[in-house]
């Protein structure tokens, strides 16, 4: 029997023993790692962003591990990526985000995607003073509010102020002379700009820094119709309908990727307002050029990144290995936000190297003083570094042109400005309808429906307008009454 209890205790004294090293093989191993919590809508209206933005995130992440991982005063380091579903609502953000940082104890986060989500659950992190590189929300609000304490958040997208002020320039130095030349504008009249821009701080900054470019730069334009939508809206015919009674030169919609797909369509297809659309960066994503159909035709995007046009220059060969690693890895090009975010993580990475720990405050310091080298997006002077005042880096911006693609039976971009980095020159189609004409003799010739054919800016012709045979009034007069009772009713709702 004594021999059976010997046996017994140390079978148990093993247990233990082994329970022990295994629990600190487990803390050992936590130790050699760097948590990054990736914030990304990976469900709800936003998920096919979100879902590229992870992606982009286990590439980088993988990327750095397989290298070695991080070098932290001398012991390398793994990254794990631990994922954050905001389920594209700002109750969904809250909730994650404090689970990232008190369940999960990760050591940074890198992501966010919507500014009004962000704007919420940043507030969490603002709380507990754990740094967040930003990646996909714009608002200025996200490092330029004093609320709260910013000092942890570090924005790696362009701002909606960035972005808007190249876009209206863009519209100034490019679009504007091609419409007034085709329909011979005098020079005196101002652009009449539509606004339709989606109820968040997103949208919200969009239209701010529309409304700040033309004030800061004396712009000779007008705002001749400024409508708001709930997002994820789905029906926008009314609104522009409404848009279409103002008579604008462009339409400059403030939308995520889903939206902007059904204005521009509902616009052209539905509506009739063959106008020149421009749509903000974050679309520039391969579901938006095979969503928008043909009806996106000659519309202008955006970019610092795409799935599809390259600029020329330093970044070209870096930019063909991120997309053909990613492709190979996923099945599908990245997107804009998938690049940021991607960039995002190696950001993480070396901020912790610098800093020698992960202590959040050290990590912090080392974020405020990164400098590194432009990685997929063109950086200004070519570095990652972000700005003494609200911790904002700054990107080379560039437009693109929409054009039909008949190999691959969708629209593909091409880079239209700035001539350092231009593929082709802007074309004006022979469907689009100006604001207002000055004669009759400059009426515009247009078809209802998109066409491949169209005329570029440098030999625009403008010419009469065939005569038709008057029909008998049919779905067209149905649906053209119904647009001005759309136009009565709001008017009459705004003046209660």
């Amino acid at each position: 029997m004594r021999k059976y209890g010997i046996l017994v205790t140390v079978l148990v004294v093993s247990l233990l023993l082994a329970s022990s090293l295994g629990q600190l093989a487990g803390a050992q191993s936590e130790a050699d790692e760097i948590k990054i919590g990736l914030v990304a809508p990976l469900t709800g209206g936003a998920s096919t962003t979100g879902t590229d933005m992870w992606e982009s995130a286990v590439l980088a992440a993988d990327e750095i591990n397989a290298a070695g991982g991080i070098n932290v005063n001398g012991v390398n380091m793994q990254i794990k990526l631990v994922k954050g579903d905001t389920e594209t609502s700002r109750e969904g953000g809250v909730k994650v985000v404090t689970k990232l940082i008190t369940e999960d104890e990760v050591d940074l986060l890198v992501g966010g995607f919507s500014s009004g989500i962000t704007s919420a659950d940043q507030v969490v992190a603002a709380e507990h003073k754990v740094p967040f590189i930003i990646t996909g929300a714009s608002s200025p609000i996200i490092t330029h509010r004093t609320d709260i304490d910013t000092t942890y958040f570090f924005h790696h997208c362009p701002t909606t102020d960035d972005y808007g002020e190249s876009t209206i320039l863009f519209v100034d130095e490019i679009v504007k002379p091609a419409i007034y030349e085709q329909f011979e504008f005098a020079d005196d009249r101002p652009l009449r700009l539509a606004v339709l821009y989606q109820d968040s701080a997103y949208g919200v900054g969009v239209y701010d820094g529309i409304k700040k470019t033309i004030e800061n730069y004396d712009l000779n334009m007008e705002l001749v119709a400024e409508e708001k939508f709930k997002m994820s809206e789905t029906d926008f015919r009314t609104t522009l309908t409404v848009i279409k009674a103002a008579e604008p030169d462009v339409v400059y919609p403030a939308a995520f990727l889903n939206e902007q797909t059904l204005i521009v369509s509902q616009g052209r297809r539905d509506v009739g307002l063959n106008t020149i659309y421009l749509s903000v960066e974050c679309n520039d994503d391969p579901d938006y050029y095979t969503g928008v159909e043909r009806w996106g035709e000659y519309s202008i995007q955006e970019s610092r990144f795409g799935p599809y046009a390259i600029p020329s220059g330093p970044l070209q060969n870096a930019v063909v290995k991120f997309r053909d690693d990613f492709e190979a890895k996923w099945g599908a090009p990245p997107s804009m936000m998938g690049a940021s975010t991607y960039e995002g993580v190696y950001i993480a990475a070396e901020a912790v190297k610098d800093a020698g720990t992960r202590d959040k405050e050290a990590v912090r310091d080392a974020l405020d003083e990164l400098e590194m080298p432009q990685m997929v997006e063109g950086m200004k002077d070519g570095v990652i570094t972000f700005t003494s005042d609200y911790r904002e880096s700054k990107f080379e911006l560039y437009m693109q042109q929409l054009i039909w693609d008949e190999s691959v039976g969708e629209t593909r971009p091409k880079i239209v400005w700035p001539d350092s980095v231009k593929e082709t020159d802007f074309v004006l189609p022979d469907w689009y309808e100006p604001g207002s004409a000055p004669t009759e003799t400059a009426t515009p010739t247009w078809t209802p429906a998109p066409t491949s054919e169209a005329t570029p800016v440098t030999t625009a012709t403008p010419t009469e307008a065939p005569t038709t045979t008057p029909e008998e009034p049919g779905f067209e007069a149905v649906f053209a009454i119904a647009g001005l009772l759309a136009v009565a009713y709001l008017t009459l709702r705004r003046q209660k």
